[in-house]
């Protein structure tokens, strides 16, 4: 009647008495908190055996685990039990978290965990980055004694996916304008627009009309950038007293840069601990179309069209557009952490006599390289002159700009190594409770830099015995 009895050598068919133990420790724990039936009573405590246990654990308070019992001869003692605590209850499943304590049906019920060593795979968290040895959910309380908390090393964060190595949709040339003497009404030559995936445009400008006494101005190139102190994209002007003007190049769009690194702890749930990967490269900027060419005019101090044709001078040729923008580089992962205890928000924690040990965090992933951006095309030429006369062409339209590259993503964050990681816990920690300590993963680094290059990196990890995360801002209330 004093507790639930388990041995590897067990069956969970048993009652789980010292004559009859049951196999599983999960199973024990069950009958301890419930009852084996038959009207009795749960005994809330579980006896183990010395041995190895390849299962999780949950715990609910109030239910106490005393492993390293001597099993052979029914004895069940722990003092000179193999050598007692040289002979643990080993809890070393392949994933998960080992030894997990929940809130019981007893409110501030606290469990006793003594005599056993809970082992963590390395990166056998839900993330399967991470190792977590054991931890404390919400609300609940636990005393460990006599034990070892042993978390193994965090995986490596995966880097950024890079961008595309093809570069973005070229802009397109622009429209030749109409020669001069075919037609009444000239008209300039009709812009070109390339429109890219994300529906961002690259218009070049339309040309000038051709004219009689005087040609049109051309239309400037869109988009027009912010800031162009240089007036690029500009248009060209129309014949009047002199020639016409070609339009001007369109600005290159805007190159995306070099995106931040990971910053920041990462957070605590439920589920175990969630690092912070770097920042996606930005996309960049479309290339601005170029400025459509200048019209002509077919009379003055030059011989006019035949009168047996259309009398408007040469029309002005199209901008041509620019080129799309690259798409930016993924940001790199976060590195797995090694945590030997998480404790969250209310839960207590008491370690006496027991050694926690952590691994190494795994390093931040590289960031990803971004998309080159597509080129700009040329502009229209100008219509022609009518051949045996001396009247002035009309003028080309200007060229796009080339589309900015993608940027490149920062490198995620490295991995932390933490004896205890707590989050609005109390956490009590005897002279006689010992850490082991690994370190902590390095941040990885932003796509396309060198070793050394640190702008654009992730923060390394932290590693420290105990760290206590900033629990979040309560919910208002409805």
């Amino acid at each position: 009647m004093c507790g639930v009895f388990v041995s590897e050598q067990g069956d969970d068919n048993n009652p789980g008495t010292k004559a009859a133990p049951v196999k599983t420790l999960q199973h024990a724990v069950g009958l301890a908190a419930h009852g084996r039936g038959h009207r009795e009573g749960p005994t809330r405590r579980v006896y183990a055996c010395g041995g190895s246990f390849q299962e999780k654990i949950t715990l609910p308070s109030g239910v106490d685990l005393w492993g390293g019992r001597r099993c052979d001869g029914g004895d069940w003692s722990y003092e000179g039990s193999f050598g007692g605590p040289d002979h643990p209850t080993i809890i070393a499943p392949p994933v998960g978290i080992p030894l997990r304590v929940i809130t019981g049906e007893e409110k501030g019920a606290t469990s006793t965990v003594f005599g056993v060593h809970a082992v963590a795979a390395d990166a056998s968290a839900i993330d399967e980055k991470s190792s977590i040895a054991m931890m404390l959910s919400s609300g609940a309380r636990a005393i460990v004694r006599a034990s070892a908390i042993i978390a193994g090393n965090g995986k490596d964060g995966k880097p950024g996916e890079d961008a595309l190595r093809e570069r973005a949709n070229d802009g397109l040339e622009g429209n030749d304008g109409v020669s001069a003497c075919s037609a009444d009404l000239a008209t300039g030559a009709l812009a070109v627009a390339t429109v890219c995936d994300d529906g961002t445009e690259s218009t070049g400008g339309d040309g000038g009309y051709g004219g009689i006494e005087s040609g049109g101005d051309g239309a400037p190139g869109q988009p027009k950038p912010a800031e162009n102190p240089e007036d690029l994209g500009r248009a060209g002007l129309g014949a009047d007293m002199a020639r016409c003007t070609e339009g001007t190049r369109g600005a290159d769009g805007a190159d995306g840069g070099r995106a931040g690194g990971a910053v920041g702890i990462g957070d605590l749930t439920e589920d175990g601990w969630i690092g912070v990967r770097g920042e996606d490269g930005k996309k960049g900027g479309v290339g601005q179309g170029g400025g459509g060419g200048g019209g002509s005019k077919s009379r003055g101090e030059m011989t006019a069209c035949p009168p047996d044709l259309p009398q408007a001078g040469a029309a002005g040729g199209s901008g041509g557009s620019g080129g799309c923008g690259g798409l930016g580089g993924n940001g790199g992962g976060y590195g797995g952490s090694s945590i030997g205890i998480v404790a969250l928000s209310g839960s207590a924690l008491t370690l006496e006599a027991t050694r926690v040990t952590t691994g190494n965090g795994g390093n931040g992933g590289v960031g990803g390289t971004g998309q080159p951006g597509g080129y700009g095309r040329p502009g229209g030429y100008g219509g022609k002159l009518f051949e045996g006369t001396n009247m002035w062409p009309a003028c080309r339209g200007g060229a796009g700009g080339r589309g900015g590259r993608g940027g490149d993503a920062g490198g995620g964050a490295g991995g932390h190594s933490l004896g205890v990681a707590s989050m609005g816990a109390y956490v009590s920690l005897a002279p006689s409770a010992t850490f082991n300590q690994g370190k902590a993963g390095v941040g990885g680094l932003a796509g396309n830099a060198a070793p050394g290059d640190d702008a654009g990196q992730g923060t390394d990890g932290i590693p420290t015995f105990w760290y206590r995360f900033d629990a979040p801002d309560p919910e208002p209330p409805r």
